[in-house]
């Protein structure tokens, strides 16, 4: 019923920035938190950020000062500005959304993930 479609990853060299998106879509009442995940390969799938409806941010510590997450409430999308990016932030990102019902009854969604690639 509800369907978060990632764009922006790719190819980048060490010191560039990449700017991923999601769009969320499809039998939404409303969207509580949003996030972006991170999983390399050999790892658990990791927080990178995290923005509630009202604005309020959460980073992982690796991240904070060159990541800057956002969202457009009225678009139902979530954004992640990646600046300063190094070797380490190389993974697939995964966008993820606490979809609420008119009762408040929680369901939640992920992403197909967009892979990011940082290059030396």
């Amino acid at each position: 019923q509800v369907q978060l479609v990632e764009s922006g990853g790719g190819l980048v060299q060490a010191g560039g920035s990449l700017r991923l998106s999601c769009v969320g879509s499809g039998s939404i009442f409303r969207i509580n938190a949003m996030g972006w995940y991170q999983q390399a390969p050999g790892k658990q799938r990791e927080l990178v950020a995290t923005i509630s409806s009202g604005g309020s941010t959460i980073y992982a510590d690796s991240v904070k000062g060159r990541f800057t997450i956002s969202r457009d409430n009225a678009k139902n999308t979530v954004y992640l500005q990646m600046n300063s990016l190094k070797f380490e932030d190389t993974a697939v990102y995964y966008c993820h959304a606490d979809v609420r019902d008119r009762y408040n009854r929680r369901s939640d969604y992920w992403g197909q993930g967009t892979q990011v690639t940082v290059s030396s």
